[in-house]
């Protein structure tokens, strides 16, 4: 009599390690001032991309840096940020109604529930966009597993924010 093997049910212990984050999820950006924004998480695209406008190009001590501003939150103008990163590329990137555009790409860590990740971020006006941030396959692929019938499981992301860090001091 044959046996019937059946197959394993178990993930292999690469993807097994992955946390499981939703289709949306909230991101700290610490090196740009934000504690949380909400994020879409988009496979089809390839790179990460964040809402900025007023970009402009400066030079800071010879190294290529952009300054822009950004609205964190959905559909609201304030609060405004203001950033300065080093530019790490300019590349043009096919936007998702198909037209090319040159942007500004600037590498920053992205802080996604306890995990942080540094990540490849375009610079884009999603004014008019229901996210303000997306997170990409090159960030997704080798860190994350995503339940795409789920939100927001990897909670707030667990930044130490300045109000944070003065909450900790010791009183005088």
């Amino acid at each position: 009599m044959a046996s019937t093997k059946r197959p394993s049910t178990a993930l292999p212990k690469s993807i097994s390690r992955k946390p499981l984050i939703g289709w949306r999820e909230w991101v700290g950006l610490p090196q740009l001032g934000v504690d949380q924004i909400k994020a879409k998480i988009d496979t089809g695209a390839r790179t990460s991309a964040i809402h900025a406008f007023k970009i402009r190009a400066l030079t800071d001590g010879g190294v290529p840096h952009v300054s822009f501003r950004l609205h964190p939150v959905q559909r609201r103008k304030t609060p405004e940020i203001e950033c300065v990163a080093p530019v790490h590329d300019r590349r043009r990137v096919r936007s998702s109604n198909g037209e090319q555009q040159m942007r500004y790409v600037i590498r920053t860590p992205i802080i996604l529930g306890a995990h942080e990740v540094l990540a490849e971020v375009t610079l884009a006006d999603r004014d008019q966009l229901g996210f303000r941030m997306l997170l990409g396959r090159e960030l997704l692929r080798t860190h994350f597993l995503i339940d795409p019938g789920r939100s927001f499981l990897a909670g707030s992301p667990q930044t130490n924010s300045t109000a944070e860090q003065m909450a900790a001091l010791p009183s005088e």
